[in-house]
């Protein structure tokens, strides 16, 4: 049997350009990419060996750069509140999964600008789907979560409770809880004993090989240890490490730790378990969400008086020195412009003590001042950014930011012009992971402030060699690259941003190793 395998098909495109139309591995590394004829040249005098032909193009793997692995699993296994138009249909929802389990009560993805009441739920909505037991309900961007009146007697929740750092519990005009929780405040629930719904490790595996059906052969994984908003779901570290020997794709972890005991104890559970899963960096939290209200603006909101919840502090410094001299990367996630800004004098500091910019990464990099956007650049760091955003935030964001901040909104033009290494991900569960919806919409960004608009190519390598790089992986379909590959029934940059969401993916290769998908298993929530 041959070391060698040679792959045939209508051509190889890259974001540089197309390269031939033939790819040679051996031993699961590319050898050689090119004309068929210049690569066959490439082998042993007298070795042969089969061709596989394929009708489609060959392309470097899809990276989502940002996706929360074990969140993503309990919504696709849980109960979806996204289809829910009114408080009645909700009501409804949780009662059907009560049916089914015991113990918490939990529905996902609520956004409440689509329910017919046009407000969000409290306690007392609740109240009437469990007594008994608790009732929890996740905003669809994870920033924000209702509960019912036994979750906050379970949790010792009060009309005395101080709203914690970084959070807020809402109160009525008397002062009691009223069942919203922001940011931090989460956790006062999330993480008290009783209120648990352990993910199962097979699950997220098999949902991580239906990712590779969509092209996607790596990512990079939010992963919590200890406390945290999905605390419920149990150690995200220790579920992704029991899982990650059937997990077909790579896996680079950032870990969302509170001390440095447990980042470390977190990390050693997932760093190296098995050739595909490695150790990242670090991820903390700058400030909160649009949709909450909690992002960190530097002026308030256009329809709320507020400025959000800035969240980042010392101990974020503090757990960012440590990621990276441990040699590994830092992520922080920054939606406002103020945090942004704060996030930026953090890594400016990191960069001047001899950090490379593309181990620091802003996560969302949602709004920004135009000094940051070019001070981004000037640091070279990481732009994560999330396009899917645009298509589901497009009927209400310029009434949240305004006019004037909308032009510096998801301005994924201006951050490449000035530098910035920007890198496509989904943060699902809040959207969809499909690659190419989310490409198309770095192109068309939905009619949003088109001149911030990436071009097919720029579109192709935030999802391939520029989020590559930004993962610590070497450059894709070079010589010596690992053979991470998909073959697609289009060319996406002759494609139309419609016809790129029609894209289809004939065949996934991790290692030059087919992945065996099945083609059942839903990838989103329909």
């Amino acid at each position: 049997m041959t070391d060698f395998r040679l792959f045939v098909g209508q051509g190889v495109r890259l974001p540089s350009g197309l390269a031939g139309n033939t790819i040679l591995v051996k031993h699961g590394i590319i050898a050689g990419v090119g004309g068929q004829v210049e690569v066959s040249r490439l082998l042993p005098p007298g070795v042969a060996c089969p061709v596989e032909r394929f009708d489609g193009f060959f392309l470097p793997g899809l990276r989502d750069s940002h996706i929360h692995p074990v969140a993503y699993t309990a919504l696709l296994t849980g109960a979806p509140l996204n289809r829910v138009r009114s408080i009645a249909e909700m009501q409804d929802a949780l009662r059907a999964v009560a049916i089914s389990r015991t113990g918490l009560i939990n529905g996902t993805n609520l956004n409440e600008a689509t329910l017919s009441e046009k407000r969000l739920p409290v306690a007392s909505d609740l109240d009437p789907v469990a007594t008994d037991r608790p009732v929890m309900v996740h905003r669809y961007d994870g920033h924000m979560a209702i509960v019912n009146s036994r979750a906050l007697q379970l949790a010792g929740i009060d009309a005395t409770t101080p709203d914690p750092d970084g959070g807020v519990i809402d109160r009525d005009s008397v002062g009691r809880p009223t069942g919203v929780l922001r940011e931090t405040a989460i956790d006062l629930v999330a993480t008290t004993p009783g209120i648990q719904s352990p993910v199962e490790p097979a699950e997220v595996a098999h949902r991580m090989r239906a990712l590779a059906g969509l092209g996607i052969t790596s990512i990079g994984a939010m992963v919590r240890s200890g406390e945290g908003p999905w605390a419920h779901l149990g150690d995200e570290a220790e579920i992704l490490a029991t899982a990650s020997p059937e997990i077909p794709i790579r896996v680079h972890a950032f870990i969302t730790a509170d001390t440095v005991e447990t980042l470390h104890q977190a990390a050693s559970l997932v760093d190296g378990v098995t050739d595909r899963i490695d150790w990242a960096g670090v991820k903390r939290f700058g400030d909160g969400s649009f949709g909450s209200h909690t992002a960190a603006m530097f002026e308030p909101f256009c329809d709320h008086h507020g400025t959000g919840t800035m969240r980042l502090n010392d101990a974020d410094v503090n757990m960012a020195h440590v990621s990276v001299e441990a040699g590994r990367a830092v992520a922080i996630h920054a939606i406002g412009d103020a945090a942004g800004s704060r996030v930026l004098d953090v890594f400016e500091h990191l960069v001047k003590e001899g950090v490379e910019g593309h181990r620091l990464r802003v996560e969302h990099a949602s709004v920004l001042t135009a000094a940051d956007i070019e001070r981004m650049g000037k640091l070279g760091v990481v732009a994560s950014v999330q396009p899917a955003f645009l298509g589901s935030e497009t009927d209400w964001i310029e009434a949240r930011v305004g006019s004037d901040r909308l032009r510096r909104t998801y301005a994924f033009r201006s951050l490449l012009e000035a530098g910035a290494l920007v890198v496509g991900g989904s943060d699902s569960p809040v959207e969809s992971p499909d690659p190419w919806e989310a490409m198309a919409l770095c192109r068309d960004r939905a009619g949003l402030v088109l001149e911030e608009a990436l071009t097919a190519e720029e579109a192709l390598a935030a999802y391939t060699t520029a989020a590559a790089k930004a993962l610590g992986e070497a450059e894709p379909l070079a010589v010596g690259s690992p053979a991470d590959f998909i073959v697609v029934d289009t060319d996406p940059i002759e494609a139309t941003p419609q016809e790129l969401r029609q894209t289809r993916v004939h065949a996934t290769f991790v290692g030059g190793v087919l992945v065996e998908v099945d083609s059942t298993v839903r990838t989103w929530i329909d």
